[in-house]
């Protein structure tokens, strides 16, 4: 299917840092709960992820990672989603995370 530019441009992507990080003891499939920092313009927003096969809670902390953040808010359990952190498949189809190879400051948004 092909979209039109503005498509694409209603989709907020987001680099924001982690900054705190734990197991979601009460998840279904194996997941984090975390914290990311976008920045001034955006702060602190949390999000839950099924990424637990992959990255453990303490090396997350610190981690640029790329996130959609104008998607509602979504309740997971007892905890209140607010953006979705975005990856790939592995052969597994475990996610492996979306990151920039470089730093960059927080809250830049894809283009």
């Amino acid at each position: 299917m092909t979209i039109e530019y503005k498509d694409f441009s209603n989709v907020d992507i987001r680099v924001g840092t982690v900054t705190r990080s734990e197991i979601y003891a009460e998840a279904r499939h194996p997941a984090l709960k975390l914290w990311i920092d976008f920045g001034p313009d955006m702060g602190e927003k949390k999000t839950s992820a099924q990424i637990a096969k992959h990255y453990t809670p303490e090396q997350m902390i610190g981690r640029q990672v790329a996130a959609v953040v104008n998607f509602a808010p979504k309740q997971i359990g007892k905890f209140m989603s607010e953006v979705l952190v975005v990856g790939f498949p592995d052969a597994e189809n475990e996610v492996v995370l979306l990151q920039p190879s470089l730093p960059v400051p927080n809250g830049g948004r894809l283009y």
